[in-house]
């Protein structure tokens, strides 16, 4: 019996997340180096997230994230509250590469043909966007691919940046 592909088989990511201890720092030195030089910044935790899991009990982590207008486009993420598979990955591997995000066209069909490869989704959030739509889930992927996937249904309408860099 042949398994379903997952739903990012053949695609290149549309993400490239990165964890950063100070995201401010790292603005400054991917435009220093990269020539990233315009950012839109999020704060997100159980208040602007509706439905955080962490390892399958509620979530409770917050970040700030910086989001670049790159293909693929480029997530800084700096960990303001654990637990997190953010800090568990710093822990582990220190900052750095963290994850390869694939958009989907709906997360749950996403993680029900991850948890068919035998994939169980680390950590998920939903209802990020305007309309109560937008979800994410996290697969520890790092055996396979030495990295971690998230898959991504992005909102229709997502809220305004909480910041923007260069301020």
């Amino acid at each position: 019996m042949t398994l379903p592909l997952p739903p990012f088989a053949g695609r290149a990511p549309d993400q490239i997340g990165i964890v950063v201890s100070d995201l401010e720092a790292a603005f400054s030195r991917y435009d220093r180096e990269w020539g990233l030089t315009s950012w839109r910044g999020f704060v997100y935790g159980h208040d602007t997230i509706p439905h955080m899991t962490f390892h399958g009990e509620p979530g409770r982590y917050r970040v700030r994230i910086g989001i670049s207008a790159t293909t693929p486009q480029i997530e800084l993420v700096e960990l303001l509250e654990g637990p997190s598979i953010y800090d568990d990955w710093v822990a582990e591997h220190g900052e750095g590469l963290h994850h390869l995000g694939f958009w989907v066209d709906s997360i749950d069909e996403g993680v029900a043909a991850m948890q068919a490869e035998g994939h169980t989704p680390t950590q998920t959030g939903g209802g990020y966007g305007l309309d109560g739509d937008g979800g994410y889930a996290y697969f520890d992927t790092v055996a396979s691919f030495g990295v971690i996937l998230e898959l991504i249904e992005v909102p229709r309408r997502r809220r305004e940046p909480d910041f923007v860099w260069p301020r």
